[in-house]
């Protein structure tokens, strides 16, 4: 057998898509080439399911090398190439093309190294977010920035998204917490930013990588730094009878010197629907409902529960309660982390979306929100990481009903121009990927994502890493600095629909 020869395949018959193949398999594992339409469908959406791609291949490399031969041979032969973490993302970042291939970097889920001299981690980019804090807790550490998709996001996604979560008022989101990173760019470049320091000489390139969305290169290590688990920690559960009250309250509590290490928002629809999956003990009858979060000392932890309750008071709260135990305070925080999936029974679909404005104009936003509702006669239900102005408005419709997606896009777009009009920002920590690439000239003029992409040229001159996303198909920027999106057509021509 061992003389046994196979027959060479004659590559100038191969279709395009079967020549990438046999090429790709000459690179890393054949198992690891994906090329069958059973075998691509799970790569064909992200967590922005209203939208279906399938990509033309799927690689799935083991090392760093393999991700450099895999970007290099595809640079040279003008191919798209998309990266995907864990896939969670909700604003289409991972979402294929027909014509790419996508590298899935699943098989990158090691923790490398743990440092506690210097208080870090050294991590593969597939490695969950939550992992992190599971690794080092039994040595009193954990990681800050925790997403509501924690459980299952990548920490490389987070990186490329600068994802934040309800802790990150007090420690910040991803960039604040991130020391380097491993990443190989288009031309198989492999290269690293940062490292275990605070800091480090020349250009911060560490910083434009990260919640560059894949656009500028491909994740490969993540070095990020751990806390020491606080003294003490107490959530607070806090219910108004007006979402304007809950708004001015936040305002307050911040003007009062008071930095909680989370702070959250729910109105009543959402309130209702996560007390309902996973039995919180929130107030349902309430009209918004606050949770927030001190950690430190003993005494210091005690007097800032006592000035939240006097602001809270002066704001007409209804109820207040303070959580007695650990198991206590994490079960008001199970509510919140589990309310994306609870209101799977308010309505086939919904589409979550991601803006941040001042924290003084939550009422405003809140009160254009509901107005926006009733327009588009569609019900949203509304979360805040309210301590940093990150909103995320559920919008309800049916993803099979292409009036309702149309509208919901609509209704979406209006809430994201809103939050740009009031002096926020199109995004808080989903990115933009396909989802707000259109509404790009609603926060930058025509010379800023020129600038911009100047920035993407230099390190991917053929645009073939994650193109399509982020920047306007077609860019058409008004001298108002308003959109004209492919003539008033589908909002994402490029992207079929369910």
């Amino acid at each position: 057998m061992s003389n046994l020869q196979m027959p060479k395949v004659d590559s100038s018959v191969l279709s395009k898509k079967d020549k990438i193949a046999l090429d790709l398999r000459g690179i890393i594992k054949s198992k690891n080439v994906l090329s069958n339409p059973d075998e691509l469908r799970p790569f064909e959406t992200d967590g922005l399911t209203a939208y279906r791609q399938m990509p033309l291949l799927v690689v799935m490399p083991e090392t760093v090398e393999e991700v450099s031969k895999i970007l290099k041979y595809c640079n040279e032969n003008k191919i798209k190439v998309v990266p995907r973490g864990a896939g969670t993302g909700l604003s289409g970042g991972s979402m294929p093309l027909e014509d790419c291939v996508l590298i899935a970097m699943g098989k990158f889920n090691k923790i490398l190294e743990i440092d506690y001299e210097n208080r870090c981690v050294v991590t593969q980019p597939c490695v969950t977010n939550l992992a992190i804090t599971h690794a080092v807790q039994d040595k009193g550490f954990y990681y800050a920035p925790d997403p509501s998709s924690q459980i299952a996001c990548s920490i490389g996604g987070n990186v490329a998204e600068n994802s934040g979560g309800v802790h990150s008022l007090k420690y910040g989101a991803t960039t604040n917490n991130l020391l380097g990173i491993e990443v190989v760019l288009m031309d198989g470049t492999i290269t690293k930013f940062g490292g275990k320091t605070m800091d480090a000489e020349g250009y911060d390139f560490l910083g434009l990588m990260t919640g560059s969305e894949g656009l500028l290169g491909v994740i490969t290590e993540v070095t990020v730094k751990i806390l020491k688990s606080p003294e003490v920690v107490k959530a607070a559960l806090i219910g108004f009878p007006s979402i304007e009250d809950a708004g001015n309250c936040v305002a307050q509590i911040i003007a009062e010197g008071c930095i909680p290490a989370g702070m959250e928002i729910m109105d009543k629809a959402l309130t209702k629907a996560t007390n309902d999956y996973s039995k919180a003990g929130y107030p349902t009858d309430a009209e918004a409902m606050m949770i927030v979060e001190f950690d430190g000392t003993e005494h210091e932890v005690e007097a800032y529960i006592q000035k939240v309750k006097q602001v809270a008071e002066k704001n007409n709260s209804s109820s207040l309660k303070i959580s007695k135990s650990n198991e206590e305070r994490l079960k008001f925080w199970a509510g919140r982390k589990a309310a994306f999936p609870a209101c799977g029974v308010l309505a086939p679909d919904y589409m979550c979306m991601d803006g941040s404005i001042p924290r003084g104009k939550l009422a405003e936003v809140l009160n254009e929100i509901s107005r926006l509702s009733k327009k588009y006669n569609l019900p949203v239900a509304n979360a805040f990481h309210a301590g940093d102005g990150n909103l995320h408005p559920l919008i309800m419709f049916d993803a099979n009903d292409k009036e309702s997606l149309r509208k919901c896009e609509e209704f979406g777009a209006d809430i994201l121009k809103y939050c740009v009009k009031v002096g926020g920002a199109l995004t808080g920590e989903h990115g933009v990927g396909i989802e707000k690439r259109e509404l790009m000239c609603e926060a930058f003029n025509d010379k800023d994502i020129q600038q911009q992409l100047t920035i993407k040229v230099a390190l991917d001159p053929n645009s073939l890493l994650n193109p399509g996303k982020v920047y306007p198909i077609l860019r058409k920027c008004a001298e108002e600095g308003r959109v004209h999106v492919h003539g008033g057509k589908t909002k994402f021509p490029d992207i079929p629909r369910f």
